[in-house]
């Protein structure tokens, strides 16, 4: 642990406690770390956009004060929601939510952070202000409410109001916990100034007291109120000792003070500013009554917090010293709804199929895609930053079942990646030809089996319906087929695999061969879609300059391989299936089967 060492470091670093976090302010930028609920400190950094009208006010003395104090003030209210969203969804936008945005274009969520901070004002007024006012007034006679006593009884019954309510507040769990991050706060700001190296063991060792904190600024407005309120009481006093009705008279009391309420903010601003600058004993009594309120709105933090202020104070040192720094985001907790529609809403506006949203949330949430729109599950930050990252490789053209990993083909899990085809829709339909054909004892070949898709679905459903059938499969490629024995080892299919180029190293003959070869004209394949284009194997799609050179070689070799009244099942493109049927001389007759969408897709030929 280093040594502790006398101040040397001056910061104009600033903070405050949020909800599991802390948010430390500098002269560019703010940082806010927070605990998520997976236990992983998250900052977000934003740079502040000071208009130079601000940056003119800023070195106005007392003007300064005030402009500090309302913008900390809407800040720290925005700040302390952002933190709170870390846990979890803010909730579904209502239907006057959503009209609010569309139609005046108005953030629902800002207008209710601006109005959670008006009635925090209106509270502390009515509280701080309103309350001792009315309070001093029960106590004192008409001709001493404007004495010093007077004024001096209303800052103690403002002092009462104020101890009496931090105390209230900390019967709240959250509340402490709040305290707890404000002592890390101060903490790590402290052993920043001492020169202490930045680790929670070193902050630990800090106190938790600070010169600049808020709530000395709040003693300093208190006390300094009574000096101004009892200067305004005397230069007034003729005038409010005019007014005859009660109400009228405590109307103009308290619209005076709130009138003079930023001229004391202002002046309690620059004592803060001064009394910070300087250590001096001679001091203490005066920062004394702060020190000790302090007490009470801070608490000894545990390591874990001090971490966290840790990082949120490196942060925000690292973006002042560096203009190019980056901002970061949270990323916070949502419900499976609303991130499936935030989702779809993105890939709209990037011209994908709203459905690879449903299903790429459906796969990774497992929730069913049916029940997505009304599924509140809560999807933790990691689980989000994880659909994030696979929503942004599906953005970036990598088709949908790759960035997923695996696809659904009859009923069975078939893990897919760049080495072999995505399994179609329509070629269950062949797989289906092939298993209804199989006969008990039989034989089945599936040829081109890339992701072993086909061969997996005979396997499994012949071994379901009883029947014992020898299934193989062939590819040339022996990356295809790596994948296709790891897609049999996984459903549980015996499976024969031989890497072969079409049948010229498949030994035996079959009762059925089955295949899907590549078909596209060689000439097509710059026209493809850029997920197929850009990422599946050109060589499972490659048919030559016609498309049709698989179907050339399988119509000359095919018979040698076909028992006697064998079956040949193919898959083919749009308009190539009477052209293959001229092809398949040998075979005693061929005939052409449609897929869903009408279209000649199959070629069905027996020996």
């Amino acid at each position: 642990m280093a040594k502790k060492k006398e101040k040397e470091n001056r910061t104009y670093i600033g903070g405050q406690a949020v909800l599991e976090g802390v948010m430390m302010r500098g002269k560019t930028a703010y940082a806010t770390a927070v605990r998520d609920p997976e236990g992983n400190i998250q900052v977000e950094s934003r740079r502040l956009n000071t208009s130079k009208a601000m940056k003119r006010v800023a070195k106005i003395p007392l003007v300064r004060g005030v402009v500090n104090f309302i913008s900390s003030l809407v800040t720290g209210s925005k700040i302390l929601m952002r933190s709170a969203e870390v846990y979890g969804d803010e909730g579904e936008p209502s239907k006057f939510e959503k009209w609010c945005e569309e139609k005046l274009h108005l953030n629902v969520m800002s207008a209710v952070s601006f109005i959670a901070t008006l009635l925090g004002v209106v509270l502390a007024v009515g509280l701080f202000i309103a309350l001792p006012l009315w309070l001093s007034n029960l106590i004192f006679p008409a001709h001493l409410e404007l004495s010093i006593g007077y004024n001096l009884a209303q800052g103690g019954i403002r002092l009462v109001i104020f101890i009496l309510y931090i105390v209230a507040i900390t019967a709240m769990k959250d509340i402490r916990r709040v305290f707890m991050y404000h002592g890390a706060e101060h903490k790590t700001i402290t052993c920043f100034e001492k020169g202490m190296e930045l680790t929670p063991e070193n902050a630990k060792t800090c106190s938790r007291i600070h010169d600049r904190c808020g709530t000395t600024f709040l003693f300093l407005v208190m006390a300094i109120s009574i000096v101004v309120f009892s200067f305004v009481n005397w230069l007034l006093k003729d005038t409010f000792n005019g007014i005859g009705n009660e109400v009228l008279r405590f109307l103009a009391q308290f619209g005076v003070k709130i009138l003079f309420l930023p001229l004391v903010a202002g002046i309690s601003y620059e004592v803060l500013k001064l009394l910070a600058k300087s250590q001096s004993k001679i001091l203490l009594p005066i920062k004394a009554p702060g020190f000790a309120l302090q007490k009470l709105t801070t608490r000894e933090p545990s390591e874990d917090m001090l971490e966290v202020a840790i990082a949120a104070f490196k942060k925000v040192y690292e973006m002042d010293a560096d203009p190019d720094a980056k901002e970061t985001d949270f990323t916070v907790s949502k419900t499976v709804k609303k991130y499936t529609e935030e989702l779809k809403a993105v890939f709209a506006e990037q011209g994908i199929d709203e459905s690879d949203a449903e299903w790429l949330v459906s796969m990774k949430a497992g929730v069913p895609r049916s029940a997505l729109a009304e599924s509140d599950k809560m999807l933790v930050p990691s689980e989000v930053r994880s659909l994030d990252a696979l929503a942004g490789e599906r953005m970036a053209g990598k088709p949908l079942w790759y960035v997923l990993g695996s696809a659904s083909f009859y009923g069975y899990e078939i893990k897919v990646d760049k080495r072999v085809l995505i399994p179609r829709p329509e070629t269950e339909m062949l797989a289906e030809m092939a298993i209804k054909a199989a006969e008990d004892g039989g034989s089945v070949l599936d040829l081109c089996t890339g992701s072993g898709c086909i061969a997996v679905a005979v396997a499994k459903e012949t071994q379901k319906q009883g029947k014992n059938v020898q299934v193989s499969a062939a590819d040339v490629s022996a990356d295809a087929l790596a994948v296709a024995k790891e897609n049999a080892l996984a459903n549980g299919a015996e499976i024969t695999f031989t890497q072969s180029d079409l049948l010229d190293g498949v030994k035996g003959k079959f009762d059925i061969i089955v295949c899907n070869p590549p078909y596209i004209k060689r000439g097509d394949l710059e026209t493809l879609q850029k997920e197929v284009r850009d990422f599946e194997p050109m060589t499972a799609l490659d048919g030559g300059e016609d498309g049709l050179d698989f179907y050339r070689r399988l119509a000359k070799d095919a018979p040698k391989k076909l028992k006697k009244g064998g079956l040949l099942l193919l898959e083919c493109g749009q308009g190539q299936a009477q052209e293959i049927v001229k092809l398949l001389k040998k075979f005693e007759y061929a005939m052409i089967s449609r897929d869903l969408e009408g279209v000649e897709r199959y070629v069905r030929a027996v020996l």
